[in-house]
């Protein structure tokens, strides 16, 4: 892989890092502001927040092993 590809998949990583905080905040906005009137939203939010959590950790091991894959 490529610097600039590497580079191209740490951006990627970044911004869906931020896209899983979002998704966490929402969830803590929930819990901390909403619950227990709002409980129907669990399910959606939490699922969500599961999907952005998921989709980082698949892209940080994609991006380590390409940086393994790089001389030091």
């Amino acid at each position: 892989m490529s610097d600039e590809e590497i580079a191209a998949l740490d951006k990627e990583v970044k911004k869906l890092k931020r896209i899983a905080s979002e998704w966490a905040s929402q969830m803590h906005d929930l819990v901390e502001d909403r619950l227990p009137a709002a409980y129907q939203e669990i399910p959606g939010i939490a699922q969500s927040t599961y999907d952005a959590c998921q989709a980082w950790a698949e892209a940080s091991k994609r991006l380590a092993a390409a940086q393994k894959g790089q001389p030091a």
